[in-house]
């Protein structure tokens, strides 16, 4: 154990830790994907009750076909994001005191888990409550904006909380946010109004869904417009970490809007649909990295004293 303790980082975040703040953020992301592979397929009951898969059993049983594999496969992802909150935990505990911040982050991330888990038996419980249904997407969605919270730190070290961009880029920055934030809880009120309930019983929220494809694509329009000006801002401003984060967040919205035009065409094909899904939280990770790119890191901070110190020596 103390042979364990002593390989662990000390005081830099090092390859280890940024293979696991990576793999933190792809499984937060990958679990969304599952469960609407669950919701989709109609397997949202596939096991009917919790924390059983049924009353008598953990696991699914040959006779609850192919839906109880779906729904128990998407609980067993559950067990392997524990894991890396394990990992993850470990990999930052002995430069607790130095970087203090990537502590509390793993622990907020490894507290997701169980919530989760509780809201998701909660869902069945409920029989698939479209309300609970869309909050256990909402912290999905939190705790992915919180992986690339933890990703953006250990690469990029403490953030000095010095604005990087004018007061005005900021504010035009937070109203792109809070856009893009309308537009994916919409979205999850359409989708608790629309035909993917996850079981054929499975109630429905009573709204229009119709009407409510339309009120979701104005918030994603005003967003998808904020961004540009947001990109031809920081081309201007000479602001690269924020050019780069916005870049791939106006690739993201594009294909999200063309994706979301054409599965209301098709009707709402299930493979669209999941797509949409897992692009909404893709969407809400770039997000979170612009708002990350408005202040100036300690890296950053550090580059501006060396280059400041060698312009001294050269003069």
């Amino acid at each position: 154990m103390n042979r364990l303790w002593q390989w662990l980082p000390v005081s830099t975040a090092d390859r280890r830790v940024r293979v696991i703040a990576w793999a933190s953020l792809v499984s937060q992301t990958l679990i969304v994907g599952t469960g609407g592979a669950v919701r989709l397929t109609g397997s949202g009951l596939g096991c009917p009750t919790w924390p059983r898969c049924t009353e008598d059993s953990f696991v699914a049983t040959p006779e609850m076909g192919i839906h109880g594999i779906v729904e128990f496969g998407n609980r067993l992802l559950t067990f392997v994001l524990v894991i890396i909150a394990i990992l993850a935990f470990l990999a930052v505990v002995r430069m607790r005191r130095e970087r203090p911040e990537l502590l509390r982050l793993t622990v907020a991330l490894g507290l997701g888990i169980p919530a989760q888990a509780v809201i998701g038996g909660i869902t069945v419980l409920t029989e698939l409550n479209p309300w609970v249904v869309g909050f256990h997407f909402v912290v999905s969605a939190v705790l992915v904006a919180l992986a690339v919270v933890f990703v953006q730190r250990v690469y990029r070290g403490r953030t000095t909380g010095e604005l990087a961009v004018p007061p005005p880029v900021r504010a035009l920055a937070l109203t792109m946010a809070v856009g893009a934030w309308i537009t994916v809880l919409v979205g999850i009120v359409v989708t608790g109004s629309g035909p993917h309930a996850g079981d054929g019983g499975a109630a429905r929220n009573g709204l229009d869904s119709e009407l409510l494809q339309h009120v979701h694509s104005w918030p994603a329009y005003i967003t998808f417009g904020l961004s540009v000006l947001l990109l031809v801002v920081a081309i201007r401003i000479g602001r690269a970490p924020l050019r780069r984060a916005l870049v791939g967040l106006l690739a993201v919205e594009v294909v999200q809007i063309a994706v979301g035009i054409v599965q209301a065409r098709l009707g709402l094909p299930e493979i669209l649909v999941g797509i949409h899904m897992v692009l909404a939280c893709v969407l809400i990770a770039l997000v979170t990295l612009v708002l990350l790119a408005l202040r100036r890191s300690e890296s950053e901070a550090l580059s501006s004293v060396d280059h400041d110190e060698r312009a001294v020596v050269a003069a």
